[in-house]
């Protein structure tokens, strides 16, 4: 089968989306398909063009699974707002579309999978792949507009935010497949108008491999010169409207207990004005992202984690960073409405708090802290939880075998799916 990727992150990207992006074509690759990506240059988290890619120029490459790829320029705001983000998202539709024409018109691929973000350039690749006699497939990890009026980017009563949301029904109904990563997000797809037999759940996976839980203190423990007993960790993108501004309020309200430290290990936009609320506390440490290839190791560092959300976007998205928490074994501390995706997952794994009581959440980890044998059982919980719902090889077999059936093309025989899949992403650092 040709595959042909639409999406807006992808390797060298440490974090997030396109680390899943990166290795569902690479897993496709490796089975015996023919894979093109069309992305743009990489940028995340820091919201910057990464050292030694052009910002002005499109360039092309490949994996050495066999993914050819064509990266796209585009505009990077280094402070993102709601226009500069439709900007940024308008900007790498322009550039992708004579790369998607001459893909699709001239390549002829068998499928087109479009992951949003980004949504704006759908369009595009659904028109072309109809001009081509392709399927399109549409893989949704956040829903965008639902995400920008839940954090205030735009106003649903808004003009901008009357017609987001018809383009966004529209698009949506326009695929011949539509694909998402939790069941809440699936019933989305529903209200959207979508038949059953149209949806499809396509979630993200934890790196079970590479990440298990620690028999013994994390490296990371010397390397970052922590004494104390408990480290409450969050590790990924720093950008402002998470919610993370709740974890110096809540540093404060336990800085009476000398047995924690906070760690925060990520980078982004809202970096800065993080550290600034920190000002004052000597329990939170600062730290950059690590190498994928010590994800484990960091990721067991943490006593618990923590994944800070504002109220209203955990219905709309599914942070990616929480399938490698749970497989650490550790528990995991959330702040999100009871009944979103998000509560779901960490229910009997952790404790929810509603999003934004700094006082709720450091009760929470004083309570888990403060009784082992329940963080324990919270811990074995969260193992099993990943080991039964975020299994890479069952997800990404799942996904192969559906889109070969979407297309009509014969399933290849593929290789024994192992670590050999995972070990492109794992070796990569920030340059390429």
């Amino acid at each position: 089968m040709k595959l042909l990727i639409l999406g807006i992150n992808f390797a060298p990207e440490m974090i997030s989306t396109g680390i899943y992006t990166t290795g569902l074509a690479e897993v496709m690759a490796e089975a015996g398909d023919q894979v093109s990506v069309v992305t743009a240059q990489p940028y995340y988290p820091d919201w910057k063009v990464f050292p030694g890619h052009s910002r002005f120029f499109w360039s092309r490459g490949e994996l050495p699974s066999g993914v050819r790829y064509i990266r796209c320029p585009h505009y990077v705001p280094a402070k993102p707002s709601g226009a500069k983000r439709i900007m940024h998202h308008a900007s790498f539709a322009l550039t992708a579309f004579p790369v998607l024409a001459w893909k699709t018109l001239i390549g002829r691929p068998d499928m087109v999978l479009v992951i949003a973000p980004a949504l704006l350039p759908a369009p595009f690749a659904w028109a072309l792949a109809r001009l081509s006699g392709a399927k399109c497939w549409l893989h949704v990890q956040d829903f965008e507009v639902e995400a920008a009026f839940a954090t205030g980017l735009l106003k649903p009563t808004s003009f901008a935010g009357r017609l987001a949301q018809k383009f966004d029904r529209w698009i949506h109904r326009r695929f011949d497949k539509v694909s998402t990563i939790s069941g809440p997000m699936l019933r989305k797809l529903s209200e959207k108008g979508l038949p059953p037999g149209r949806i499809f759940e396509l979630r993200n996976w934890a790196r079970l491999d590479d990440v298990t839980p620690l028999t013994s203190p994390s490296p990371y423990r010397e390397e970052f010169g922590i004494i104390e007993e408990h480290v409450l960790l969050y590790s990924g993108n720093i950008a402002n409207k998470q919610g993370l501004e709740i974890l110096p309020d809540v540093a404060r309200r336990l800085a009476h207990r000398k047995d924690l430290r906070f760690v925060i290990c990520g980078q982004g936009p809202f970096l800065d004005e993080l550290k600034a609320l920190s000002e004052g506390l000597d329990n939170i440490s600062f730290f950059p992202l690590q190498p994928l290839d010590r994800l484990g190791d960091l990721l067991g560092l943490a006593s618990l984690h923590l994944l800070p959300q504002i109220a209203g976007v955990s219905e709309s998205v599914l942070p990616s960073k929480l399938t490698n928490m749970l497989a650490s074994g550790r528990p995991v501390l959330a702040t999100a409405e009871p009944g979103t995706a998000l509560a779901d997952e960490i229910a009997e794994c952790g404790s929810v708090t509603p999003p934004g009581d700094a006082a709720a959440l450091a009760e929470a980890i004083s309570a888990l802290l403060d009784n082992p044998r329940q963080r324990e059982a919270c811990g074995l919980a969260a193992r099993a939880r990943a080991l039964e719902h975020w299994d890479n090889k069952r997800i990404l077999e799942r996904f192969r075998i559906a889109a070969h059936d979407l297309t009509g093309q014969p399933r290849p025989i593929a290789p024994p799916v192992a670590k050999a899949t995972e070990a492109p992403l794992i070796n990569r650092t920030r340059q390429t």
